[in-house]
């Protein structure tokens, strides 16, 4: 439903001082980090190392087998470990208002010479956006819609209206029936531009009129047709191919990306899609990007990584990290030995209860009274270790008794694999996974001890983010290399726990759609905000979507309801008519409802 009727939009200084002079299309950015890439050139001289960053020498510290070093006022972190072909190290950037405690990216440096080794520190830039769409109302009141691509911030709170006092301007919200005020800030006539305020979220921000060829719109206000092409072939690992390559209608694919292109703006809960992309037969067919996103820009996958986290556990195992699924976790995360006085549902909890989410501990997300989940968790300050934090946690059932939604689980299990390797994991994550599916970019978010986190918003391009539900779907090969065990790559996607209304496997969710006159098993890894991979094992094929509906109610429609309803009816099996119409199918998900068909709550996938 849209907010309002669309009002002309004013010539700059008519009807001065009135609401009139708000109406229309708005944005304000803030930028956080450096903005550029930075050479850093590593020297050895003897034993001792130092590190020129864009040429600013520093001393470079040794110890356990890393060298690193940090800049001065907190501004960044360097830690690296020595290898044959180079040296393999994290970057972490400061906190922003975005992530308030950074996030580590990898950096490989190349032998320069003689004891000299050099890379490229990725300018570490993150970003704050808010789009206001002012609309005039039938009573003269100004109804927005605000976007917040990264945060969803103007859906969360409610945004609502714009009011206007002389220059004073007020964004006001209203959530469970109770209006509050936003934010505020003042109106420059003269420039044709306001001011609103967020301070949690880096303070000031200067809102200026944008035109119909805005990000805020999927292509524009007034897009070309669309035009299905092929996508573009890269040194990723990604064999690409056409939708007639891979036996997919072209035409029903078109009509529904279309349909994403044409979608109205003008409703607070209207689809976000950032990227759609699917692969079949092995090959990348379809990869489509909107609002201004990019196949090289990283997307924040928020808890659709609890799947890489399991990806990395199985990986490991495979290795010949001493990990096992039946590890005691107290045992491990003890250095061998379980602690003394340790009660008995502690010490029966295993490497496996942390994948099902089936722990016992008292850490349902869901509850706002579990001492262990992760809204409390990353609240408090006693502890700054979540996985000592989390071995803390009082427990609720004995192990394996049920499946709970509890971000701490595999943010744990991350940290078995880190004591069992004896390194970071993202070193473990780096040469187990990220080396042979030439996967070298992300940002993965760290606890406020520097641990990095297994419990989601990790970031991925999208293209590299697929390819674990190509993985899952080869059977835990890549390229002919094997990542993962045949046997945990089956029992990943399996339904092993019930959980929420669906069945979970190792972190990933599985559900059983509609296609044709039968159904097929399909597992997903699935965040908050429309973070999504699909993998159907029957029909050969891994869909991919990445989305910023992040306080929406329509996710769960996008997540669950799209690959049914637009995507799976367009794919075909040999012997399938090809001059057979494809309709789009009826389906809502059972997934999140009660049994009398209304909306239950359903676990934070943040």
């Amino acid at each position: 439903m849209s907010i309002g009727v669309p009002a002309q939009v004013p010539t700059p200084g008519n009807k001065s001082g009135s609401v009139d002079e708000l109406v229309g299309l708005w944005k304000a950015k803030q930028q956080f980090g450096f903005g550029a890439d930075r050479m850093l050139i590593i020297r050895k001289t003897g034993e001792t190392y130092t590190a020129d960053l864009a040429g600013r020498v520093l001393s470079m510290r040794v110890e356990k087998g890393e060298i690193s070093f940090s800049l001065p006022d907190a501004q960044g972190t360097f830690s690296g470990k020595l290898q044959k072909s180079g040296i393999l190290g994290h970057w972490v950037a400061p906190g922003t208002p975005l992530f308030s405690r950074g996030g580590a990216s990898p950096i490989f440096l190349r032998p320069d010479g003689p004891n000299r080794w050099r890379g490229v520190v990725t300018a570490s830039q993150s970003s704050f956006t808010f789009y206001l769409l002012a609309q005039k109302r039938p009573d003269g009141t100004i109804g927005v819609v605000l976007r917040n691509p990264e945060r969803d911030i103007g859906t969360q709170q409610g945004a609502r209206e714009l009011r206007r006092e002389g220059n004073v301007i007020r964004l006001i919200g209203a959530r469970q029936n109770k209006e509050r005020e936003i934010s505020s800030g003042t109106f420059d006539a003269e420039n044709d531009q306001f001011t609103l305020s967020f301070p949690n979220r880096g303070g000031t921000f200067d809102f200026r009129r944008e035109s119909d060829e805005s990000d805020f719109y999927p292509r524009g206000k007034t897009p070309t047709r669309y035009t299905y092409g092929s996508p573009t072939a890269l040194d990723d690992g990604w064999a690409t191919g056409t939708l007639a390559d891979a036996n997919i209608d072209g035409p029903s694919i078109a009509r529904f990306i279309q349909k994403l292109i044409d979608t109205p703006m003008d409703n607070p809960d209207a689809p976000q899609i950032h990227s759609i992309l699917i692969a079949r037969h092995g090959r990348l067919v379809l990869e489509e990007y909107f609002h201004g996103y990019t196949r090289d820009m990283l997307h924040d996958t928020r808890s659709a990584s609890k799947s890489v986290t399991s990806t990395l556990v199985g990986a490991a195992i495979q290795a010949g990290v001493p990990l096992a699924l039946s590890s005691p976790v107290y045992k491990v995360m003890n250095d061998g030995a379980f602690p003394a006085g340790l009660e008995e549902r502690k010490r029966a909890m295993t490497l496996e209860h942390l994948l099902t989410n089936s722990s016992g501990y008292y850490c349902d997300d869901g509850d706002d009274n579990a001492p262990g989940n992760e809204e409390t968790m990353g609240n408090q300050t006693e502890e700054p270790d979540y996985y000592r934090y989390t071995l803390n946690v009082p427990m609720a059932t004995p192990p394996g008794e049920r499946s709970v939604y509890c971000s701490a689980n595999p943010n744990l299990a991350l940290g078995m694999v880190g004591r069992a390797a004896g390194e970071s994991p993202m070193y473990t994550f780096d040469r187990l996974i990220g080396a042979p599916m030439k996967i070298t970019r992300y940002g993965w978010s760290l606890d406020p001890a520097g641990n990095p986190y297994g419990g989601g918003s990790t970031s991925f391009v999208p293209r590299d983010f697929l390819k674990f539900g190509q993985l899952l779907l080869n059977g835990g090969m890549w390229q002919g290399r094997r990542i993962l065990g045949k046997e945990f790559a089956a029992r990943a996607g399996s339904p092993l726990y019930h959980l929420a209304g669906i069945y979970y496997g190792y972190n990933w969710w599985s559900e059983e759609f509609p296609y044709k006159n039968r159904k097929v098993h399909a597992f997903m890894a699935l965040g908050t905000g429309d973070q999504m991979i699909t993998v159907v094992p029957e029909l050969d094929l891994v869909i991919g979507v990445f989305g910023a509906n992040y306080a929406s109610r329509v996710q769960f429609d996008v997540t669950h309801n799209w690959v049914p309803r637009y995507i799976l009816p367009s794919v075909r099996e040999p012997g399938d008519d090809k001059s057979a119409p494809v309709v789009d199918r009826e389906y809502t998900s059972p997934y999140g409802r009660s049994k009398d068909g209304s909306r239950v709550t359903r676990p934070d996938l943040r």
